[in-house]
């Protein structure tokens, strides 16, 4: 599977784990930065996820930030993303079976390598359930 991943400057660490740990298990990871631990805006890497999902140049997202909720609002921004802020496995579960979100989000300073690792698991490995799901999902699709 084609991953993207990107992050903040809080995360560089979480991200570079994650991302040796994906392409260990054989995925094709998309690393879209951040590289350094110098301040960055996560709005940047967030819209930079969004347009590579929206595009079609990746079929999961990663996004990582200190709490993982910044970076969350700027991937959402793009209609065609569905990105859900995870703490553990069953969230990262829910948030595709039920809501077929096509990234998750992170938050490096909250959660360590283990269960973000556990949670990534549990993202990757979930399908989309449909069924009374899906017109739920089309209708977040539509503008508010």
């Amino acid at each position: 599977m084609r991953i993207a991943i990107a992050c903040d400057h809080a995360a560089v660490s979480l991200k570079d784990e994650l991302r040796e740990w994906l392409s260990g298990e054989g995925h094709d990871v998309l690393d879209l930065g951040t590289h350094g631990t110098a301040s960055v805006d996560y709005p940047d890497y967030g819209r930079k996820l969004a347009d590579v999902l929206a595009a079609g140049e990746a079929e999961r997202g990663i996004a990582l930030c200190g709490s993982g909720i910044g970076i969350m609002i700027a991937a959402n921004r793009n209609p065609a993303v569905r990105c859900a802020l995870v703490n553990e496995p069953l969230s990262a579960a829910l948030a595709r079976s039920h809501n077929d979100a096509n990234a998750i989000a992170l938050g490096a300073r909250l959660i360590g390598a283990e269960m973000a690792r556990a949670c990534v698991r549990a993202f990757l490995s979930t399908d989309f359930l449909g069924g009374r799901h899906a017109p739920r999902v089309d209708m977040l699709k539509e503008p508010a």
